[in-house]
């Protein structure tokens, strides 16, 4: 049983970066049938760039290619090293029962879904799961998540369109505490008019959690669509200015062939990725682990 589930969830992450491959790991199989000369090296070169693990990291991929009896072995060996370094942040041990953890994003990322499909990992662990509604810009995202509550049978603290996150995050905390939740889990706005907005506004939720919760949030974890490729790394440095994360979720994973951004990201910042979508079913979210990612893009 639990062999057959892991061998599904091989061949689904396999699937899900079939397209990254085909830019990346197939065109490098073919490219190295030939002699490994300075000109097959700069293909290698444009071949790594045009998968998104951006200038430098390719030209450091060449660069162990170059040393390398195995180009292929070199790559994912490569890959995993830089996969397998310590992370420069990591989230907060809960010092009570609560664990508290702030989705982040854009719009469109797939943010607000990802507070459900994350609720429904910890559930399935055991745990008291509940959500919070703290993107009130967009009615759209507060009916969305009370949708998916619904779906999974999770409590959700909601409130209007236009009303205040941090009134919304603060209600779902004191709930939770009175009601025995281990994990609450709160989405919050996604679109604001600056950064100075996006600032402040992520400034007062954690002051407010603070005031519940003194040693929350627990988790910050920034939602990114994984298909916009170097815009991904952009937004990680620009969230990264305002609040310091302690994980990355990349969604989007399934038809991109912008599956290199993972190490893209990983090697510049050093924020781990601690869970991808690979699918539209709240199944097909699932914890990061490097081997599987590295296999599916070079095997």
């Amino acid at each position: 049983m639990m062999f057959g589930l892991l061998k599904s969830g091989l061949n689904k992450i396999r699937k899900a970066f079939s397209r990254t491959r085909s830019v990346l790991g197939d065109r490098v199989r073919d490219l190295f049938r030939k002699p490994l000369d300075e000109e097959t090296l700069d293909e290698l070169e444009q071949i790594l760039y045009e998968a998104d693990l951006g200038s430098s990291l390719a030209i450091e991929f060449v660069q162990h290619v170059r040393k390398s009896q195995d180009p292929i072995r070199a790559m994912k060996h490569y890959a995993e090293e830089i996969l397998h370094k310590p992370p420069h942040v990591q989230g907060k041990t809960p010092a009570g029962p609560l664990k508290v953890i702030l989705i982040v994003g854009v719009n469109g990322s797939g943010k607000t879904t990802s507070c459900a499909k994350l609720a429904r990992l910890y559930k399935e662990e055991g745990k008291k799961v509940m959500l919070a509604a703290g993107d009130t810009f967009r009615a759209a995202a507060i009916e969305q998540l009370s949708t998916w509550a619904d779906k999974l049978k999770l409590d959700c603290i909601k409130g209007k369109q236009g009303g205040d996150p941090s009134a919304i995050i603060f209600d779902a905390l004191n709930a939770a505490k009175a009601r025995g939740h281990e994990v609450v889990i709160a989405d919050t706005a996604g679109r604001l008019q600056s950064k100075t907005d996006l600032m402040n506004e992520l400034a007062k939720i954690k002051r407010v959690t603070e005031k519940v919760v003194p040693d929350a949030p627990h988790e910050i974890y920034l939602v990114l669509d994984a298909s916009t490729g170097q815009n991904a790394l952009d937004q990680a440095k620009i969230f990264n200015e305002f609040t310091p994360l302690t994980g990355l979720i990349l969604t989007k994973l399934d038809g991109s062939a912008k599956g290199g951004i993972i190490l893209s990201i990983y090697h510049q910042m050093g924020i781990p990725i601690r869970y991808i979508g690979i699918g539209e079913g709240a199944e097909d979210f699932i914890p990061f682990t490097p081997e599987p990612y590295v296999d599916a893009l070079f095997s």
